[in-house]
């Protein structure tokens, strides 16, 4: 494990700054790789939006967190799928092109809906706040996404899973965290092949 403060890249990623991000995220993965690692994840969603910026290979490859979810998604059947996270990644191509490749379509909540989800994230979740209210709005927006004919919701930043479980979900959900993580041990015991995205031995 690596771990640079998200906090660090916030300047760059207000700007749209996604090369300067991918450099503090490439230390990160050569730190991994001299410590061993054979492959690389980013439980972090907004990250493979810089992680996508085209550049240098990596001296990893890593599990693409979209591509993990989308695959999910259709192995579930699902043909319309909400999606939920920051602002940068709900604004952003990666789960729209990632399942649209499997045939599914991708739904985001209105604009107003969109800023309350990313707000709650950075005002509340971060910082370990659970705010009962903030659940209650966010079962509100995947109502609203329930009735647009969405059949799943995936919660596509790690903390949105600390307010929405499956059990309080008016839809099914894809919680790209723990999927990611599924993978990743599948890949890690021989059951899954080796990524070779971004980066690692040709």
């Amino acid at each position: 494990m690596d771990y640079i403060a998200f906090g660090y890249s916030m300047p760059a990623w207000d700007v749209g700054d996604h090369a300067t991000v991918r450099a503090t995220l490439a230390t990160s993965a050569q730190r991994l790789a001299r410590a061993g690692a054979d492959f690389f994840v980013c439980p972090d969603n907004t990250a493979h939006l810089a992680l996508e910026v085209p550049g240098p290979d990596l001296p990893l490859p890593g599990l693409h967190i979209a591509d993990v979810v989308a695959d999910q998604a259709a192995a579930e059947g699902r043909t319309r799928v909400g999606v939920l996270g920051t602002r940068y990644t709900m604004d952003g191509p990666l789960y729209p092109h990632a399942l649209a490749a499997r045939g599914i379509a991708a739904e985001l909540p209105d604009a107003d809906d969109r800023d309350l989800v990313n707000e709650v994230i950075f005002k509340e979740l971060v910082n370990g706040v659970i705010n009962d209210a903030s659940r209650q709005e966010y079962l509100r927006v995947i109502k609203r996404l329930a009735d647009r004919g969405c059949d799943a919701v995936a919660l596509v930043c790690t903390e949105i899973p600390l307010l929405i479980t499956p059990e309080v979900s008016p839809l099914p959900t894809l919680d790209s965290t723990r999927l990611l993580a599924r993978a990743a041990y599948e890949v890690a015991v021989g059951e899954r092949a080796m990524p070779d995205w971004r980066g690692g031995p040709r």
